[in-house]
């Protein structure tokens, strides 16, 4: 009987601690995500966009902005019509200044949505300048509450710390980045070793961002997105009127590599950004190492500032853990 009660009163001193701990720390805030992405020559970043809408709706994150590393005439107008789909038009987006890459859609999906649906802005070349951008926004944040997502080419990333300063912020892009981010978060590379698109695309931007970028840096590479299938779910379901069935139904068809569903790469640098790396990966610490034809290598450190990432999730599970969130709905549309 003494034995009992005395683990009854243990059990009520942990739980009023529990309680009370639970109590202090208030409620968990949503992590603040930048996105940027090259959409358009793939069309994965659909689904990665996507996601982050879902969980914006649901209050995991707040999305601070969406920023285009590709210079093609319709990658803004494709971002916006997306975040006009999940009631977001006013989200920040902003497009490089500086040379970079432009390429477009062979399968056309861009264009087609994009004309099927709203947006603001008529062209990429005329939207905002991303490095202000992202100066007005991180300045605003407090320190350390970033998280960004790179689902593309390293071109804004690069310009961003070589930003010196000005009246935005008395601190030059490096050091801001340093104040207000807590990580990147980057669908760049093939390890341990490979020649990835992201990275060769633009590997002088690539070279200097992962070089100099002074917080955290999570990579998942070319290795993992290739084994993850999305697509097949959501093109044959019977959601209506929707830009994110049209861009995967429209690239999909007739494609031989995609019977199975699309390879998902950018998904899943979203899903490290908002849920960490467990269960889903283990990692990798060290330095990834951009080489002068824009292929990579890696230096293992356990003390690295980088990780990449390798698959604990069985592929298949996880496919399906991320498609259930490509087929969110807007708050206002029911089917």
């Amino acid at each position: 009987m003494k034995k009992t009660v005395c683990l009854l009163l243990l059990f009520t001193i942990w739980f009023t601690q529990s309680c009370t701990t639970t109590l202090k720390q208030g409620p968990v805030q949503p992590i603040k995500i930048i996105l940027d992405t090259d959409i358009g020559p793939d069309f994965d970043d659909v689904g990665a966009l996507t996601i982050l809408n879902a969980l914006t709706d649901s209050g995991k994150v707040e999305m601070l902005g969406v920023m285009a590393c590709n210079q093609d005439s319709l990658v803004i107008p494709t971002i916006e019509t997306i975040n006009t789909y999940f009631g977001r038009p006013a989200i920040p987006v902003g497009s490089p200044k500086t040379k970079g890459v432009s390429i477009g859609s062979a399968q056309h999906w861009p264009d087609t949505i994009v004309s099927r649906y709203p947006y603001q802005t008529r062209s990429t070349r005329v939207a905002p300048d991303a490095v202000v951008q992202y100066r007005k926004i991180l300045s605003a944040q407090p320190d350390g509450s970033v998280t960004l997502v790179s689902i593309g080419f390293l071109t804004n990333l690069s310009n961003l710390l070589h930003s010196p300063a000005d009246q935005i912020s008395p601190l030059n892009g490096t050091d801001l980045v340093s104040l207000k981010v807590k990580k990147l978060v980057s669908m760049a590379g093939w390890y341990p070793a490979g020649k990835e698109y992201n990275v060769y695309m633009d590997s002088t931007a690539s070279k200097y961002c992962f070089e100099h970028w002074p917080t955290p840096i999570i990579l998942t590479g070319f290795e993992i997105g290739e084994k993850i299938h999305t697509g097949l779910k959501l093109v044959n379901s019977d959601i209506q009127k929707s830009p994110v069935k049209d861009a995967f139904r429209i690239a999909m068809a007739g494609s031989r590599e995609d019977l199975n569903g699309h390879m998902s790469w950018d998904q899943t640098a979203v899903l490290i950004a908002i849920y960490g790396t467990d269960p889903f990966f283990t990692t990798v610490r060290g330095t990834i190492v951009v080489k002068a034809d824009g292929s990579n290598g890696w230096q293992e450190d356990p003390g690295g500032k980088h990780a990449y990432v390798k698959m604990k999730m069985n592929p298949d599970s996880l496919g399906r853990f991320i498609e259930a969130r490509m087929m969110h709905l807007p708050k206002r549309i029911t089917n």
